[in-house]
């Protein structure tokens, strides 16, 4: 069988809504085309076992980028570290490797690229393994072209255009290589190569809301504006026919559901606002109430929902498209957390389901008090997750995550006799060994606060910009970055 699409993925597949590859595989096949996958090649004969697709090979290193994926913030290979069960396999730079195998073995193929690995390459960044800027990922790849963000949009249009004959050029939430300029305009290049103020500039003109270009050498690459994605496209996609089998390492969240993407709380460290954007677009009630209720018929589940999953839970319902301002610094944010809690008193009440947990956390900024209450009585796992990030005002404003009283919420969620599990980052942009001992302190004086990682500078984020050029690129001023591996370690260990 000649497929007309194949997905070349760096991670496991499993026909599970968690899957990214798995929802475009569903959305396609609804839509008429064939879709093979290969997962997790290791050797370039392995590209071949599908033989050669009619229309493109997709290629993705997964939902995590492989260099995260690959090596701990000091730069040491996960598979090394003796404290880390890690038995993952993928090449180093694997959406490179993939495409330069297919590009061998299979000339002439449509490569078309998609993942966080890609989306997050599609300009020039600062590469931390190497410790300088790349040119976009579209360069090293010679793909013929990529989609950024969640790509059900994109990928169906590139595949009927495939098949009726026709050009890719501009379709809405892809990037090409160009011979001419086309959009606005970012430093180019040569620009941010020799400057690093030009590098923050750079930082400042990204968003997916527009049509954006950079010259690299005597070409550019032009990325065309995301697409408006709705509550019912969402509906469609997490409806499709899945068997929700999945894998070992998945066990536990097999039966979690998705509710929204996007994300309102623009982390300078966090790049959802480039992958799924800045605005939250929640599934409809009815639709997350369908598919619980299918799951319930299932042979495998045993009454537990695992997960309302998206980034913060508690984020869901906050939709708003009236206006260009920062939805979590707007008054007229919806912060009842209303429609979660009606949602979650629906799920409560389904036949079938004796447990809805939250495992994946909440906004604590974000949760009302009826929340707060409302998950304390039915819905903590083990514990409630949140992720304060640092206590140190200064670190906190450079990370934009300065708001909310956290000893406030601390005081008000110890009342109802459930635990708290935290989240912290050391060695992030602004932290010297004051802040670091101020974080220590604070851990300290928690309970279950053992999680504390060190900040990984990833492609495109405004905080890897602040490590590269020690400059806020929102204020323009100078900012303490902790280089050195020695710092780095010397702010973790305090902080135990």
């Amino acid at each position: 069988m000649q497929y007309d699409i194949i997905f070349v993925t760096g991670e496991l597949y499993f026909d599970h809504p968690l899957c990214g590859v798995a929802i475009l595989k569903r959305w396609l096949e609804k839509h008429g085309f064939t879709v093979g996958v290969i997962e997790k090649p290791l050797k370039e004969e392995e590209i071949t076992k599908l033989g050669k697709p009619k229309l493109f090979f997709g290629v993705s290193s997964g939902s995590i980028d492989s260099m995260v994926r690959n090596y701990t913030p000091l730069k040491r290979k996960r598979e090394d570290d003796e404290y880390v069960d890690y038995d993952e396999k993928v090449p180093d730079r694997a959406v490179s490797v993939y495409s330069n195998w297919i590009k061998h073995k299979f000339k002439g193929s449509i490569i078309v690229l998609g993942g966080t690995e890609v989306s997050l390459r599609r300009f020039v960044h600062y590469d931390y393994w190497q410790n300088r800027l790349r040119k976009p990922i579209l360069f090293d790849t010679r793909a013929d072209i990529m989609a950024y963000g969640n790509a059900e949009k994109q990928v169906l249009e590139i595949a009927e255009r495939l098949k009726a004959g026709k050009d890719l050029m501009g379709i809405e939430g892809t990037c090409m290589i160009v011979k001419e300029s086309q959009g606005l305009e970012l430093p180019s290049y040569d620009d941010v190569v020799k400057s690093k103020k030009k590098f923050c500039d750079m930082q400042n003109m990204l968003t997916n809301n527009k049509d954006i270009v950079q010259k690299i050498d005597n070409r550019y690459v032009v990325q065309f504006k995301y697409p408006e994605y709705t509550s019912k496209d969402l509906d469609e996609y997490y409806e499709l026919d899945f068997t929700r089998k999945a894998p070992r390492g998945l066990k536990g969240f097999e039966f979690s559901v998705v509710t929204h993407r996007g994300c309102i709380g623009n982390c300078n460290f966090c790049a959802v606002r480039l992958l799924q954007g800045e605005r939250i677009v929640s599934r409809s009630e009815e639709s997350i109430l369908r598919e619980i209720r299918k799951i319930t018929k299932m042979k495998i589940f045993r009454g537990n929902i695992d997960d309302l999953s998206g980034p913060s839970t508690n984020m869901y319902g906050m939709d708003c498209n009236k206006c260009n301002k920062d939805c979590i610094d707007c008054n007229k944010l919806d912060r009842t957390n209303e429609r979660l809690i009606n949602l979650l008193r629906k799920i409560r009440g389904i036949k079938g389901v004796k447990k809805l947990s939250i495992r994946s956390g909440i906004r604590y900024d974000l949760a009302s008090a009826d929340l707060i209450d409302d998950i304390a009585d039915y819905h903590v796992f083990n514990d409630l997750k949140i992720a304060p990030e640092h206590v140190s005002e200064r670190v906190l404003k450079l990370m934009n995550k300065d708001r909310g009283d956290l000893d406030e919420f601390i005081n008000y969620f110890a009342r109802t006799g459930r635990k708290l599990s935290f989240y912290f980052m050391t060695a992030h942009p602004g932290s010297s060994m004051r802040e670091a001992e101020e974080l220590g302190r604070a851990v300290k004086s928690l309970r279950n606060a053992e999680k504390v990682q060190i900040f990984t500078p990833t492609p495109m984020t405004v905080s890897t910009c602040m490590y590269y050029t020690s400059i806020n690129p929102k204020t323009m001023k100078k900012v303490y970055v902790p280089y050195t591996y020695h710092e780095k370690k010397r702010q973790k260990r305090v902080c135990f």
